[in-house]
């Protein structure tokens, strides 16, 4: 006979269903009625709707206040890469330097950020992640400052360092807070949402930074620098530190996650066990190699291969951006949904579709000619990129502890970011070394250049499609286990394992 828990979201659900009615009922009625004139039965329906739909208003609040915010922090960091590809010109002819030069300044901010990461991941597990956010934020806006200030290529390529040091922090500390902001089933969505400020931003970095630098390209970095800190300042008073394993219940204030004491390492081990853990790593390092690459010299793609200026580009570029965003807010949801009809590797083949779809159609953009064509494949292009990242984020919180995130995410940003940090630089010496130094040739060789480097999109989707399916759904009970066995209070010597 079924047990009575079974039935527990079946009566919430009627119930949730009965308050709804009866409130919309009320709504219709033209005078209110007298609480006196009620029947005591009447009188307590009408205390409870009333207490029902002001909980569910701050609910709402206090779950989008998390998402907008988050996202935004996501997106600073995005737009600061983006403003670099928008700047390339600028930068070139204000400070003579050529596209390696170019491609080191975001080198160094990830470099140095993949250091820090591993640091930052094991502070967000163990100590208050707000504060931490907020005050890595004031670091990025102070450097981003200086930057607008440089008098040499020497002291912009200094204020990187800083610059990537700060934003070290927003990646594993984002990760961990969403894993405790909302529920399992729902941080497909959520993720697609709050990376969707991540593309927004990008979008508009590239806007506000390509117009601003037309005028002066310290400009660029200036605007940057007001943001961060207004960003500061509404995460430290808006936010408030989540319970850790709390699955999405922000009211909770405990919970058991007694047990030994853990040391960086050994977490650092227990992350790098999970075999679908590596397979996201190693996937999403050539996926974003791709994509650094693509974000630092697009733009200056644009301009050479369809003779049209540095203006006209950047207004173009936030428009492909459109396709990527609906990708962001779709994927997350599409590999949800799979997800409760049965199909448990879901978010993994959703995002290695996802990378295979993008190579496809990046492919007949790069080899085009006609400018309205060309847009409409890399539109398309966009959204099959921008449907990558929601589903894998969401996948890697299934497979780790939750007292294990931080680290996660700080390993698995430590060896992305070094791809990353290697793309620009990469993509700048292939395109000088095709060019053979000849500057007419420069846009025919850069156009090569991503014709060579579309085959690490196609890696990474063999990877999630051939490895990353199989491993995942063992990965996933693995989890569930050990945060079971936390829950209830593992005996005294026994340490939070993969179970791999």
């Amino acid at each position: 006979m079924p047990a009575a828990a079974e039935y527990a979201s079946t009566i919430e659900l009627l119930e949730d269903a009965l308050f709804r009615d009866a409130e919309r009922a009320l709504r219709t009625l033209r005078a209110p009625i007298p609480l006196r004139a009620a029947t005591p039965r009447a009188a307590v329906l009408l205390d409870k709707v009333s207490r029902k739909a002001t909980s569910v208003r701050q609910v709402n609040l206090e779950r989008l206040k998390p998402i907008v915010l988050l996202g935004l922090v996501v997106g600073l960091q995005s737009a600061d890469g983006g403003t670099v590809g928008a700047l390339v010109v600028s930068l070139k002819q204000s400070l003579h330097v050529n596209d390696i030069q170019v491609g080191l300044l975001v080198t160094v901010s990830t470099g140095v950020g993949a250091l820090a990461t591993l640091l930052a991941g094991a502070l967000a597990d163990r100590t208050v992640r707000i504060r931490m956010l907020w005050m890595a934020l004031l670091v990025c806006s102070a450097a981003m400052a200086l930057s607008a200030a440089a008098p040499s290529y020497a002291w912009l390529l200094a204020c990187r360092v800083g610059l990537g040091a700060g934003m070290a922090v927003s990646g594993p500390v984002v990760a961990s807070l969403i894993g405790d902001y909302f529920k399992p089933l729902e941080r497909g969505r959520v993720y697609g949402l709050v990376l969707a400020g991540e593309g927004t931003c990008t979008a508009v970095g590239l806007l506000v930074a390509g117009e601003l630098g037309a005028v002066s390209w310290r400009l660029g970095f200036c605007w940057l620098a007001v943001v961060g800190f207004v960003l500061a300042v509404a995460v430290a008073t808006m936010l408030r530190e989540p319970a850790r394993g709390g699955l999405g219940d922000t009211a909770a204030s405990t919970r058991a996650t007694t047990g030994p004491r853990r040391t960086a390492w050994g977490d650092l081990r227990s992350v790098l066990s999970i075999r679908t853990n590596v397979v996201l790593i190693v996937a999403s390092s050539f996926g974003y190699f791709f994509s650094t690459g693509l974000s630092t010299f697009g733009v200056a793609l644009l301009c050479g291969r369809f003779h049209i200026g540095q203006a006209v580009a950047t207004v173009l570029v936030p428009g492909l951006g459109v396709g990527a965003l609906m990708g962001v807010l779709t994927s997350g949801r599409i590999a949800d949904r799979l997800a409760t009809r049965g199909n448990i590797s879901a978010r993994i083949t959703v995002g290695g579709v996802a990378f295979l779809a993008a190579a496809v159609l990046i492919l007949p953009t790069l080899l085009i000619h006609n400018l309205p064509l060309a847009l409409v494949f890399a539109f398309l292009a966009g959204v099959a990129i921008g449907g990558v990242n929601p589903p894998l984020n969401a996948a890697r919180l299934d497979i780790v502890h939750s007292q294990l995130w931080g680290t996660a995410e700080a390993v698995r940003s430590t060896l992305v970011s070094i791809s990353t940090g290697l793309a620009p630089l990469a993509f700048g010496a292939m395109s000088t070394a095709l060019a053979h130094g000849d500057a007419p040739n420069a846009t025919l060789a850069l156009g090569h250049t991503f014709l060579v480097m579309l085959a690490t999109l196609v890696i990474a989707a063999a990877l999630l499609l051939v490895l990353g399916r199989r491993a995942y759904p063992r990965d996933v009970a693995a989890a569930m286990a050990a945060e079971l066995l936390t829950v209830i209070d593992v005996a005294p010597g026994r340490s939070i394992k993969s179970c791999n």
